[in-house]
This record gives C-alpha cells, sequence and structure tokens, in this order.
C-alpha cells in the first residue's frame, strides 16, 4: 500500500470489540474455540455488509479469538490495520495470546506484519494509579477512529450481552461508543451459538 493511500482518510473506520477464546479452565463457556468458524463467518459478513473496502480502516485490539478473527477478515478486504494493545507485547502476549495454544500467537504476528501496533505504555505513558487498562485502552481506540469524524465509524462487537469478567471489555466499550452515537453491529454469541 502506497503512502498516499495510507494518508488518505478512509470512507469508512470499523471497530471491533469481542471475547477472546475461552482459556482452557474457564469454568463458564463464553467463547469456546469450537465456535470459532462461527465467529469468523459472522465477522466476515458483518465486515462486508458495513461495505468496508481497500483503503477503510480497521481498529481492534490483538487478543486471541474475535479481535485476530476481525483483523484478519480487514486483512483480507485489503483495509488497513490498526492493533491497540494495553501493554507491552511480551507481557500482552502472555496474558492475552499464549494461553490459548493453537497457533493464536503465529496469526498475532502474521496480523501484526501488516498492521500498525500501538502499545499504550509506549504511546500514552505509563498507566496511573486508579486507572484501568482495557478502559483506557477502549478509549484511545474509539478517540483514534473519531479522529476521522463520527459518521465514519461503525463498531462490531461480538458478544454475550453479559458483563465481563473484569471492567474494560466488550460491555464497556460497547456504553462508551453508544455515548458517541457511533453505528454498532452486535453478534450476539447466545444466537450464534445456538
Amino acid at each position: 500500500m502506497s503512502s498516499a493511500q495510507t494518508d488518505q482518510s478512509p470512507n469508512k473506520v470499523v471497530l471491533f470489540s469481542g471475547h477472546m477464546i475461552d482459556a482452557p479452565d474457564r469454568k463458564t463457556p463464553r467463547f469456546p474455540r469450537e465456535r470459532e468458524a462461527v465467529a469468523a463467518a459472522a465477522i466476515e459478513k458483518t465486515v462486508a455488509e458495513i461495505h468496508a473496502e481497500e483503503g477503510d480502516l480497521a481498529i481492534c485490539g490483538a487478543a486471541c479469538g474475535g479481535d485476530l478473527l476481525f483483523a484478519e477478515a480487514c486483512i483480507a478486504r485489503r483495509m488497513r490495520l490498526e492493533l491497540y494493545i494495553p501493554f507491552d507485547e511480551e507481557a500482552f502476549l502472555a496474558n492475552s495470546v499464549d494461553f490459548a495454544d493453537a497457533n493464536w500467537r503465529d496469526r498475532y504476528f502474521a496480523a501484526k506484519s501488516k498492521a500498525t501496533l500501538h502499545v499504550m505504555p509506549n504511546e500514552l505513558g505509563p498507566l496511573q494509579p486508579e486507572t484501568n487498562p482495557f478502559h483506557r485502552n477502549n478509549l484511545w481506540m474509539l478517540e483514534s477512529a473519531a479522529r476521522y469524524g463520527h459518521e465514519k465509524v461503525a463498531l462490531i462487537c461480538l458478544w454475550n450481552g453479559e458483563g465481563g469478567d473484569a471492567p474494560g471489555g466488550t460491555q464497556d466499550f460497547l456504553e462508551e461508543a453508544s455515548r458517541r452515537t457511533m453505528r454498532v453491529f452486535w453478534l450476539d454469541t447466545r444466537k450464534l451459538w445456538s
């Protein structure tokens, strides 16, 4: 992609937030690994329905599961991709990628090779006491998307409609996006998995 294309304002900006693949020891299933193909197909279909295309911008985290499935769908459409992570890369990989085994680490690096990686402590400075890193990362992604105008932004959520395991998850992201009147496409996993 040429630098002219990279600097050009996208027609659409597509954000994503969603569940990680379940850890092997997760007590209550949320995103079982056997549902990966179902989730990938739903994400690909939604990106297509938004009519995102080459030169448009995709923004997401980089965790195993929804984030990387979204990143792969957007790379396939030749969209520009920005990945945002709340910790230094090794800590992030240990906490949000490597636990899932399979080939998620390889997929992370494949996506990273076609993306711009934003590392929160490097770009925004150290985390202040009492600040949730995931909430801060959510706000950072929303602000980054809005730099092209709220009217261009759509958010895709892969979510079960329940509160997360900790603050700063998909529910938090959706609530913050709703305050900014972004178009939201909710992929309800309670329906997808049935």
